[in-house]
């Protein structure tokens, strides 16, 4: 019996002409296949969600362009891996061999372990090939990243891995029923993810095959499929998604547009987001886009934190839900957050500036004798109601904060 070797790495691709998707990189006029045309390629950062073809590129390369290649993944390795392949690397260029390093989960590397490999690369000791999920503008220090460029890699489209699963099917399944309603299906199960669309494939054949009856022929059909899959969402609540999914909820709400807000907020709290983070801002929305168009959104808002506090997942969910739909559908007036501004500017600007004689409150004798208080003018003593007089800073005098 041969030794099991799981889908993803049986079928990966060995050649550019095989690999699935990435066309804006690897298509006719892509960056990286005109880099393989001339022979070489520069260092870089390949940035995107899993299962995208990072790790499968990088190998690519290195076998188009005959380079050492190493593999690294930075969760478990460190400065004394590295020096051992920087070793291999300084004796294969008196050979004019070219090294490559990919270094997988780049961003796990902290600042100090990323400066160790600054030298290396400036120099050209090693090519270097860093993945990751994370955006690199926040996780790579800027150093090396001055150093390398940046290529985006997108989520595969079902089409994209429709295409590729019937090409394995009609290899390592010839004896399986699988119709084309079921690949699509597995396609858009697999969230964009390549990888995860062969583990669905393979997991779900195994299944197929343990529950089949004697004699009957082995298919595959979508209740099987879908005992296999629980749909993942791809969501790190500390990386680039999680700010990218909070923005879409405030700009859907400031944009009016419920039915967006709502779908965001529950993409939030599906991925397992705190809800009591969404709660604090809708709580900050409310003051900043709606504010006194409509005071009961704050006081509405507040009582959804509060509910969120005493309830928690999955009760509060239709809480947030409630307040998504009133926020977006309210007016909007965000004269208090542009006024928030321009004080902070003016303050920068100006820093303590004094407080006009006339409304400081004299304590003593000798603050009155000195002109604390003179002419304030008391307003409800006055048949309006409302002075005229200074309030601001002399140097503030006639700015005005609220348009």
């Amino acid at each position: 019996m041969g030794v099991y070797e799981p889908l993803a790495s049986k079928y990966r691709p060995s050649v550019l002409d095989e690999f699935v998707g990435q066309k804006h990189l690897v298509g006719e006029n892509g960056p990286i296949r005109k880099f393989l045309q001339l022979g070489k390629v520069p260092s870089m950062i390949f940035w995107g969600p899993p299962g995208t073809g990072k790790t499968t590129l990088a190998y690519i390369i290195s076998l188009n362009l005959y380079y050492d290649f190493y593999k690294m993944q930075a969760v478990n390795s460190g400065k004394d891996d590295l020096r051992k392949i920087i070793k291999v690397a300084m004796s294969n260029q008196q050979y004019n061999k070219k090294t490559i390093l990919f270094l997988d989960e780049i961003h796990r590397w902290n600042k100090a372990q990323q400066d160790t490999l600054l030298p290396y690369v400036e120099k050209g000791i090693i090519t270097l090939i860093g993945a990751t999920t994370e955006n690199p503008s926040f996780t790579i220090n800027s150093a090396l990243l001055s150093r390398t460029k940046v290529f985006v890699f997108n989520q595969h489209t079902p089409e994209d891995i429709y295409e590729f699963l019937k090409k394995i099917v009609s290899k390592e399944y010839k004896e399986i029923k699988v119709s084309k309603k079921v690949l699509e299906l597995i396609a858009d199960l697999a969230n964009g993810d390549i990888r995860s669309a062969l583990n669905i494939l393979e997991m779900s054949t195994t299944l197929a095959e343990s529950t089949r009856k004697e004699g009957e022929k082995l298919k595959l059909d979508d209740k099987v499929i879908k005992e296999v899959v629980q749909k993942p969402l791809y969501y790190d609540k500390n990386g680039e998604e999680h700010f990218n999914i909070i923005s879409a909820i405030h700009k859907s709400m400031r944009s009016s547009n419920p039915d967006a807000a709502v779908y965001w907020v529950g993409r939030m709290l599906s991925a397992g987001e705190d809800p009591l983070y969404v709660a604090r801002r809708l709580l900050r929305f409310a003051s900043e886009d709606i504010g006194n168009a409509d005071p009961q959104a704050v006081i509405l808002a507040n009582a959804v934190y509060e509910s969120c506090q005493k309830l928690g997942m999955p009760e509060c969910e239709i809480f947030l839900i409630q307040l998504a739909i009133y926020l977006s559908k309210a007016p909007k007036d965000n004269s208090a957050y542009m006024a928030e501004l321009s004080v902070k500017e003016d303050i920068e600007k100006y820093g303590n500036l004094p407080v006009p004689l006339n409304i400081r409150n004299p304590e003593t004798k000798l603050m009155k004798d000195i002109g604390y208080g003179k002419g304030y003018e008391y307003d409800h003593d006055l048949p309006n109601k409302k002075s005229e007089q200074q309030c601001l800073p002399d140097k503030l005098v006639k700015r005005k904060y609220i348009k």
